[in-house]
């Protein structure tokens, strides 16, 4: 059964990209074209001819709009079972309808405008066609679902017939994804906005895979790279390499710790050495070649097969120096096409330029049975600092704390980094005791030939007892920063007074587990 003889399409799209494109394929193929409100009005003022949807049901649009589409003629026309509902389609008048095209209202952005009120957003949440695409993707067999004008192609090229089997069903899948992406907008904004918490009652992730990775961690474990339902590629999950072999799972993870690190050294020529998510080596410097050669002294060893990321273009200079060395993945945000040409002699090197992007608000792990979230600790500026001995740090001293503070925040917990001249000298981490971390660091320094001599010690948490001061006083360290609020501060103050440390608090603790 068909209407008047055509198959019939329903086309209802706020995004009217590849509208017209499409409607003239349908049009070619002898189809009927069913639509509402603007969408009509739009094929219509480009010369196609359209059946308004109110013509088709006999029922007017209500309610400026709200009401139209839901009706048992369209729905019946959309979820008919083609042969087991024919006689219910006769009985009841009801044309079937093979092809359904819906995008719905613009929610998300509506909301993303800072001066939004909560009624307008209300009224950008759409009804009938959620409802409409649920009900196409529900009867795939029968019916071709689109919510989104990149597929619009695919249909049109096997024009006047559907798509096969396979395809429809790829279709409903990804109109399932679109809906259920939507609803959870419109449920975790009512709630951040109801409840003005940062930690909504609800948070709902809708993810979509764009890429396909060779494993995980390890080749036992299957992976991808995900990105947010519905939004642009951006950032490092969203890039490409210049060259090179496809990132894996931990070049990404690396890649990660490296490029959020180097942003966060500020507008100084920065660079930061990763390895297995911790930072062997950052420096600031006059340039990037700089505080390539800074950040590279702290550890030399660990570096090999190293993650660097730098915050300014990559020059010819600096990638003749790069190619030196054995590296994993080279990031930056721009490279320069006499550079790329020098590092095209290691082929098998990744070579990134990610655009920058914003942090992430929250951050998810999952633990058994559940999820943990937080929000993202992007608090990277050491503003408040409180001197809390009799020595004062000096200017440079004070450059160096500050420096080494934001270097602490990338290390995992327990963490100590040793700074002087803006780059770090040596770095403990990940260790059960503070002191531990403390002297692996001044060992990490010792090896690379680097003294601690009048170099400052920044620790993510507070020192629990004055053993971790005790260590750096024998090795001539100058300078503390610490968040401080331990019971024993006193003891640790003491212990700063007793050797001429100069010890600052930040009241912030930077715990990386």
């Amino acid at each position: 059964m068909t209407m008047a003889g055509k198959r019939a399409a329903l086309i209802s799209v706020s995004d009217k990209t590849g509208l017209l494109e499409l409607a003239r394929s349908l049009a070619d193929g002898g189809w009927q074209i069913l639509s509402t409100g603007g969408t009509a009005r739009a094929l219509q003022e480009a010369g196609f001819t359209v059946r308004e949807v109110a013509e088709h049901t006999g029922f007017p649009e209500i309610m400026g709009g709200r009401v139209k589409t839901l009706h048992p003629k369209i729905h019946g026309g959309i979820l008919a079972r083609r042969g087991d509902d024919d006689d219910v389609l006769i009985k009841h008048d009801i044309a079937p309808i093979d092809l359904v095209v819906v995008n719905l209202y613009p929610f998300a952005t509506t909301v993303a405008e800072p001066d939004c009120s909560l009624d307008e957003a209300i009224e950008q949440i759409d009804i009938g066609g959620p409802a409409m695409l649920r009900a196409a993707a529900k009867n795939h067999a029968d019916v071709c679902v689109l919510c989104d004008p990149a597929d619009y192609g695919t249909v049109s090229a096997g024009l006047p017939e559907l798509p096969d089997a396979s395809i429809r069903q790829k279709l409903a899948i990804k109109a399932f994804a679109h809906t259920a992406a939507y609803d959870g907008q419109i449920s975790q904004y009512l709630a951040t906005t109801i409840e003005h918490n940062p930690l909504p009652s609800v948070i709902n992730v809708q993810l979509d895979r764009v890429a396909a990775l060779r494993y995980g961690e390890n080749p036992h474990q299957a992976a991808g790279v995900y990105q947010e339902h519905g939004r642009k590629a951006s950032g490092l999950a969203g890039t490409k390499p210049l060259q090179g072999k496809a990132l894996s799972y931990n070049n990404l993870l690396d890649a990660d710790a490296a490029w959020s690190g180097v942003q966060s050294l500020g507008h100084e020529a920065a660079c930061v050495i990763i390895k297995h998510t911790n930072p062997c080596g950052a420096a600031l410097g006059v340039d990037s070649a700089d505080a390539w050669r800074k950040a590279l002294a702290c550890d030399p060893t660990s570096a090999f097969g190293g993650i660097v990321a730098f915050n300014r273009e990559l020059d010819e200079s600096l990638a003749e120096q790069l190619v030196q060395r054995f590296l994993e993945v080279i990031i930056a945000p721009s490279v320069s096409e006499a550079a790329l040409k020098r590092l095209s002699d290691k082929p098998r090197l990744r070579v990134i330029t990610p655009p920058s992007s914003q942090a992430p608000e929250v951050e998810l792990h999952a633990i058994d049975g559940g999820w943990l979230v937080q929000q993202s600790d992007n608090d990277r500026q050491a503003s408040e600092l409180k001197v809390v001995t009799r020595r004062q740090p000096g200017d440079q001293e004070l450059a160096d704390l500050r420096f080494a503070w934001q270097v602490v925040r990338m290390v995992r917990s327990n963490a100590i980094v040793y700074a002087s001249d803006q780059a770090t000298i040596g770095i403990g981490a990940g260790q059960m005791s503070r002191v531990d971390s403390a002297r692996i660091g001044a060992l990490k320094a010792e090896d690379a030939e680097l003294s601690l001599d009048g170099a400052v010690m920044a620790s993510d948490a507070f020192f629990p007892f004055a053993d971790s001061i005790e260590a750096a006083a024998e090795r001539g360290v100058r300078a503390v920063i610490q968040p401080g609020g331990s019971m024993r501060d006193e003891e640790v103050i003491e212990a700063c007074n007793r050797h001429d440390i100069a010890m600052v608090f930040t009241g912030t603790r930077h715990f990386r587990h």
